[in-house]
Order: structure tokens, then C-alpha cells, then sequence
């Protein structure tokens, strides 16, 4: 049985979705069951409704909701935080079964207050050993870097939104 290894994307440059998703579209091409699990994320996207054709993936993503977390009262932010709590839970649950496991955006969910991180590296120093976990995310923690065995780090040199250009159907969602 191989052994499932840790994969952090992180960085201020585009692609760390699109390379987890890369990713988890070559495990489920063998055959492999995966599970993606997106982290403050909303919206229609090409790659989520490509991967969720295919029937050895599974989606999992947070209730969506209309504000950034700064945004939230305390009552929103609470509700917020069980929610993604829940939602992380889900991720590792009856994961037996699973070769890969993409926690997108789980950076972000652990940065805003929405994930603890503590509870976060419990589950990943308990997965099943044959699991492969994919991160990604800006601003990773040290523990969390600590964890990797694989850090990839997106670096913007240059992106259309400083210009202006929102992001578009099928290139950038």
C-alpha cells in the first residue's frame, strides 16, 4: 500500500486551485475515489462543474453566503465558523476510502478564524496513511508547512486584475 504524502500550494499567484484540481483530476483518471472540500469559496466555476461529472469525486463546499468574514457580526461569524468547522469534519470523515483529499482554500479558512488550525493538524496527523492530502492557500503556518512533504509556492510576477480585468468564465473561474 503506497503511502499518502501531504502537498501544500500556497503563494499570492494564480494557479493553486487550478493545480490541486490538477491534481485530484489525475487520481480520479486511475480510478481512485477523491474528495474536494472548498473553503470560503462561492460561485459557479468550469473546474468544479467538470470534476463533479465524474463519478469518483465528491464536493464538498461551505454554505455560501454574501459576506467576507470581516463583514460578519459576531452571530454571523460564530455561525460562520460552525459551519466550516462541520464542513472540515465532513472532509476527513469515512476518508478510509478515499486516495486524495483537496482541502481548498483551508489556508484562508484557518487565517480568518473559521477553521482552527489546531483541530486542522489533528486530523491531517491522523488521516489514513494511504491518504493524499492537498492544502492549498496563502499563508501557511509554520506547523502546517512542518506537516508537508510537498510545498509549491505560486508566485505573482504579473496578473490582469492589477489592471483591472475581472476574472473570466473558464479561464480564471
Amino acid at each position: 500500500m503506497e503511502q499518502g504524502l501531504i502537498h501544500i500550494y500556497c503563494g499570492d499567484g494564480k494557479g493553486k486551485t487550478t493545480s490541486a484540481f490538477g491534481l485530484a483530476l489525475r487520481c480520479a483518471g486511475t480510478g481512485e475515489r477523491v474528495r474536494i472540500v472548498q473553503f470560503l469559496k462561492g460561485g459557479e466555476t468550469g473546474e468544479v462543474t467538470a470534476m463533479q461529472r465524474m463519478p469518483n469525486v465528491e464536493i464538498l463546499r461551505a454554505k455560501q453566503g454574501t459576506k467576507f468574514t470581516f463583514q460578519m457580526n459576531e452571530t454571523e461569524f460564530i455561525q460562520a465558523k460552525r459551519d466550516h468547522t462541520a464542513l472540515l469534519d465532513n472532509a476527513f470523515a469515512q476518508a478510509e476510502g478515499l486516495r486524495m483529499l483537496v482541502l481548498d482554500e483551508i489556508m484562508a479558512a484557518c487565517t480568518t478564524g473559521m477553521v482552527d488550525e489546531a483541530h486542522l493538524i489533528d486530523l491531517i496527523q491522523n488521516k489514513p496513511e494511504r491518504l493524499e492530502l492537498v492544502l492549498t492557500g496563502r499563508n501557511p503556518s509554520e506547523q502546517l508547512l512542518a506537516l508537508a512533504d510537498y510545498i509549491t509556492e505560486m508566485k505573482k510576477v504579473r496578473h490582469p486584475y492589477d489592471k483591472g480585468i475581472a476574472a473570466r468564465k473558464g479561464i480564471e473561474r
